[in-house]
């Protein structure tokens, strides 16, 4: 068996860790909130066997779920939390669990460490300048996208990376987080976003963090007929599983 190789960052994951695609993650397709109590059990039972999950999603409602399953087994976490977007409403037309609320519900359940929380890439218009702000004022750090133009992001994770420490850390990466020249399959499309080059950055940049769990979301089949955004997803999320920590420890010791 033919096992795939990271040229760049020499890490190897099938030799160092059993990998296992584990299916569908159950829901209620009719209710998104009974939806989000089953996502959370199912999880529990993932993470009870010692699992680093690794999520294809969807909607980023499910960071949250997953979120409450980690706390359980990890306590709070940091996070990096690569998006256009926030996340961060009260509610998202009149509901409180949405798309666009995830990462205030996670807030509310306790489940991230706040002076280490860091958002990037958010971007584009919102209802208010709460949209922007609210993180801020919980002590996350939120990194526009206008800051990151015309930059190698690689700086930027080592400061991450020191801040975090040893520290749990959650990885969930938002597709329209990139500009949709690069990857125009979603639902909520922002121009001024990051590169592809950058995403690789961001996430090559948590190697030597203790990644307890990713997730890639927000990929439209119905809008990617060519397919790039798919393709896109699937070697970021390959990306994430070369930066959990028993890889890229190895990776590390085969570079000296």
């Amino acid at each position: 068996m033919i096992r795939p190789y990271n040229m760049a960052t020499g890490a190897a994951p099938f030799d160092v860790l059993q990998v296992a695609d584990i299916g569908d993650v159950p829901i209620n397709t009719f209710d998104l909130k009974k939806s989000v109590a089953i996502i959370t059990e199912y999880y529990r039972g993932v993470l009870a066997h010692g699992a680093i999950p690794l999520t294809l999603g969807g909607d980023h409602t499910l960071t949250w779920p997953i979120l409450r399953a980690v706390k359980e087994r990890h306590g709070p976490v940091a996070l990096i939390h690569v998006d256009a977007h926030s996340d961060t409403n009260e509610h998202m037309f009149g509901e409180a669990v949405a798309h666009g609320c995830p990462f205030r519900r996670a807030w509310e359940d306790g489940c991230l460490q706040n002076d280490k929380v860091f958002q990037i890439g958010i971007r584009g218009t919102g209802y208010s300048p709460e949209d922007f702000d609210w993180g801020r004022k919980q002590g996350w750090t939120c990194i526009q996208a206008e800051e990151c133009w015309w930059k190698s992001l690689t700086p930027l994770m080592a400061d991450i990376r020191s801040r975090i420490g040893d520290a749990p850390v959650y990885l969930t990466y938002d597709i329209d987080s990139l500009d949709p020249a690069f990857a125009p399959g979603t639902g909520t499309v922002e121009v001024g976003g990051l590169t592809t080059h950058q995403g690789l950055e961001i996430i090559r940049g948590c190697a030597g963090l203790n990644l307890v769990g990713c997730d890639l979301v927000e990929v439209s089949p119905p809008y990617d007929p060519a397919g790039n955004t798919a393709v896109i997803a699937a070697n970021f999320l390959y990306e994430m599983l070369c930066a959990l920590p028993r890889v890229a420890e190895a990776a590390a010791k085969n570079r000296k």
